[in-house]
């Protein structure tokens, strides 16, 4: 997000120049050393004066950049819809048969997908229709990787059923992700931490990471958590009020 910032007040120079000059008063293309040094003096002296001009042209200049991120997104959140919404490696939360989809690329060790995480489940308790897939994204180290791949090695072992209750409690879990920390919280929901520990070497757990992250970089994710309703792509938290409003302007659309 800095880049382009830091880039704007110099790109929007451009605008400003003609902003500052009337079409076709000039040609730019033609002008001797000295026309070129009086037009440039001019120019400084007009936004000088006229400072909100060169800030009208970097809010213009930013509104086009947003505009063109979002279509970039569409359109990668098109070319990848198999891989996000109808991936065999994904479990889905939430109803199976929603008229909505929002996709999370989530990590079991990111402060932010640990807020987010009860305002998404309220999110589909107070809506009903909305499926949930989620991308095991493990980004933030060793225990975030040992932390996913227990959650998959669950599911492997105990079904989308289990992988809810243990995904629901990584979320919660407190303290460094070890073996033996995951097995007292798997034992602590019901779960038969033995059979977990049993799939742990399951190729399918590294598959399914790996996957994910081939996508995230197809999608240029980065961080987590990050979420993608219908055809909209939402880096970062996001407020259950603000879910809200995504989720009903994309089923006023479709």
């Amino acid at each position: 997000m800095l880049r382009p910032l830091f880039a704007a007040p110099a790109l929007a120079l451009g605008l400003a120049l003609s902003l500052a000059a009337p079409a076709g008063a000039i040609d730019l293309d033609n002008m001797s050393e000295a026309e070129r040094a009086a037009f440039r003096a001019e120019v400084r002296a007009y936004l000088l004066d006229n400072p909100e001009v060169l800030m009208e042209a970097i809010a213009v200049l930013e509104n086009r950049q947003a505009a063109a991120e979002v279509e970039r997104d569409a359109m990668a959140v098109a070319a990848n819809a198999d891989a996000l919404f109808a991936s065999a490696y994904d479990v889905v939360l939430g109803n199976p048969e929603g008229d909505i989809t929002i996709v999370e690329f989530m990590d079991y060790r990111c402060g932010y997908c640990r807020r987010a995480h009860p305002e998404v489940v309220d999110l589909l308790e107070l809506d009903g229709n909305i499926r949930l897939v989620v991308k095991e994204f493990p980004i933030l180290g060793e225990q975030s990787v040992l932390a996913s791949r227990f959650a998959i090695a669950t599911r492997i072992a105990l079904g989308d059923e289990g992988y809810a209750v243990i995904h629901d409690a990584l979320m919660e879990m407190r303290g460094d992700v070890t073996e033996p920390a995951l097995m007292a919280l798997a034992e602590e929901n019901g779960l038969d931490s033995a059979a977990i520990m049993a799939a742990m070497g399951d190729p399918l757990i590294e598959a399914t990471i790996e996957y994910n992250h081939a996508l995230a970089q197809r999608l240029a994710i980065s961080g987590t958590p990050s979420f993608v309703f219908g055809d909209q792509m939402v880096r970062g938290y996001v407020p259950l009020d603000a879910m809200i409003e995504i989720v009903d302007m994309v089923r006023s659309v479709n």
